[in-house]
C-alpha cells in the first residue's frame, strides 16, 4: 500500500466487515514534532485476545475467501520503516482502535494520497455507517462526517457528478488549507 488513503480504505473495510456503525478516522500532521499519526476507531464486534495477537501476522486472517491478511501487517511495517510505531487495541463487543505513528519527514512515510475520493466512496457505499474524518495540523483542524454530508445535500443523490465534485472538492480544499 503506497498511501495512507490505501491503508485507511483497507482498515475501514475491516471495520465494515466487523459490523461497525461508527468509524472515526483521524490524521494528524505535526511539523514541529515531526510526527504523522493515523488513528482509526470503530465500534464493531472487536477481536478476542487470540485474534488480536495474530492480527498483524500476514499469514493470518479471519476471512474464508483468502489465506493471508496483509493490511494491518503492511501498516505496521510502513510505520516502523518510517521510524514510527504501531498499536492495536480491541475488545469483543466494544470495537477496535488502530494507531500508526510515522516520522513526518521520513523518506519512507506514505503520503496522504487521495483521501477525498477514499472518503467519498466509503460514505457512498456504506449508507448505514456513520463516518467521521478529522485532519489536524498546527494550522488547525478540519472535521467532517457522513451525517453532515447527507444533511447538506438535502436528499440529492450522492451519485450525481456535481455532488461528488462538491464533496471531494470540499474535503480536498479544507485539508489543503491545513497543510
Amino acid at each position: 500500500m503506497k498511501t495512507l488513503s490505501d491503508h485507511i480504505l483497507d482498515i475501514v473495510q475491516n471495520s465494515v466487515r466487523a459490523n461497525s456503525t461508527l468509524i472515526e478516522i483521524m490524521v494528524e500532521e505535526n511539523k514541529k514534532s515531526d510526527l504523522c499519526i493515523l488513528k482509526i476507531t470503530d465500534n464493531g464486534c472487536g477481536m478476542n485476545k487470540q485474534t488480536l495477537e495474530q492480527a498483524t501476522n500476514p499469514f493470518f486472517t479471519t476471512r474464508v475467501t483468502r489465506k493471508v491478511g496483509l493490511g494491518l501487517s503492511l501498516l505496521k511495517q510502513n510505520a516502523e520503516m518510517a521510524c514510527g510505531k504501531f498499536s492495536i487495541w480491541s475488545e469483543p463487543e466494544r470495537g477496535t482502535e488502530v494507531e500508526a505513528h510515522f516520522q513526518l519527514s521520513h523518506f519512507d512515510r506514505p503520503e496522504l494520497g487521495d483521501i477525498w475520493n477514499t472518503l467519498y466512496l466509503t460514505i457512498l457505499s456504506n449508507k448505514n455507517i456513520e463516518f467521521i474524518y478529522e485532519h489536524i495540523t498546527e494550522k488547525g483542524s478540519y472535521k467532517i462526517s457522513s451525517t453532515d454530508i447527507r444533511n447538506n445535500i438535502e436528499g440529492v443523490s450522492m451519485h450525481h457528478p456535481e455532488i461528488r465534485n462538491a464533496i471531494t472538492g470540499l474535503i480536498k480544499n479544507n485539508i489543503s488549507k491545513l497543510q
